[in-house]
C-alpha cells in the first residue's frame, strides 16, 4: 500500500514537472510567433512589393495640371508605400506658386494621395501686356489670357514690392461691394501708397490696408461731395481736392 501511494505522489510530481516545463515553453513559443509575425509584418510593409507605391493620388486642383503636381512631389513609384517622407513631398508641392495649402498621406495599401488647396484670385496685376493672379497674401500665381470679369485690376511700378501687393490684396479684400464694383484699377507704389482710380475719374488716395473699414465709411459720406481727389489715408481727417 506504502508503494503504491509512493507511485502516485511520485507520477502526480512528474505531472506537475511536465506541466511547469511547458508552461515556460509556451511562453517561449508565443514570444517566438509573436517576434515572427513582427518580423514578417515589418519584412511586408518596408521590404516587399506587397506594399509598394502604384498611385500618386492627386485632387483639389482647378488651376494645376495634376501632371505637374505629381512631378513635383517626386514620388517614387515601386517603392515601400510606409517609407515615403511626407513632410519632403508636401515642401516640393507647396513650391509651386498656385499652391496655398497641401496635405500629404499614405491610401493603403498602395498609394500616396495629394490634397492642395490652390491659391484664389482677389484682383490682377497687369503689366506689360501680361495679366497675372493676386491672392489674398499678395502672391502672384497664375496667368490670364484677359482681365477676369469681376477682378479689380493692380497697377505697379518697377519698384514696388512684395509687402505692397500683400498691403493691396487687403485694401481689396476690405472695400465694400458696391465701391470695388466703381474701381477702374487700384495703383500701388508702396505699403503705405495705394490709390483707388474710379471708373467716373474721380481717384482716392488710401494709403495703407490700415484701418480700411473706417476708410471705407468715411470715403461714403466724401463721395457725395463733388471733387476729383480724395484723401482717406488718415481717415479722421479726410481731405479734398476740387
Amino acid at each position: 500500500m506504502e508503494e503504491r501511494s509512493v507511485r502516485v505522489a511520485r507520477r502526480r510530481f512528474a505531472r506537475r514537472q511536465w506541466a511547469r516545463r511547458w508552461l515556460a515553453w509556451r511562453r517561449v513559443v508565443a514570444v517566438l510567433l509573436t517576434l515572427g509575425v513582427v518580423a514578417g509584418v515589418v519584412w511586408g510593409v518596408y521590404f516587399s512589393t506587397l506594399f509598394a507605391v502604384a498611385e500618386v493620388e492627386v485632387v483639389g486642383t482647378d488651376v494645376l495640371d495634376t501632371a505637374d503636381v505629381r512631378e513635383a512631389a517626386a514620388v517614387a513609384p515601386g517603392g515601400p508605400l510606409a517609407t515615403v517622407p511626407l513632410d519632403a513631398v508636401a515642401a516640393r508641392v507647396e513650391g509651386l506658386a498656385p499652391v496655398k495649402l497641401v496635405e500629404v498621406s499614405r491610401s493603403w495599401p498602395d498609394t500616396v494621395r495629394i490634397a492642395v488647396v490652390e491659391r484664389q484670385a482677389v484682383g490682377v496685376v497687369e503689366r506689360d501686356g501680361v495679366v497675372r493672379g493676386l491672392d489674398a497674401d499678395g502672391v502672384l500665381f497664375r496667368t490670364y489670357p484677359s482681365v477676369p470679369a469681376g477682378l479689380p485690376v493692380v497697377r505697379i511700378s518697377a519698384s514696388t514690392r512684395t509687402e505692397a501687393l500683400a498691403e493691396a490684396a487687403a485694401v481689396i479684400d476690405a472695400l465694400p461691394t458696391d465701391l470695388a464694383e466703381r474701381v477702374d484699377h487700384l495703383a500701388v507704389e508702396t505699403v503705405d501708397s495705394i490709390s483707388l482710380q474710379l471708373r467716373n475719374g474721380r481717384r482716392i488716395f488710401w494709403g495703407s490696408a490700415e484701418a480700411s473699414q473706417s476708410k471705407a465709411d468715411v470715403l461714403e459720406v466724401l463721395l457725395r461731395r463733388k471733387a476729383r481727389v480724395y484723401d482717406v489715408s488718415v481717415p479722421g481727417q479726410p481731405t479734398l481736392t476740387p
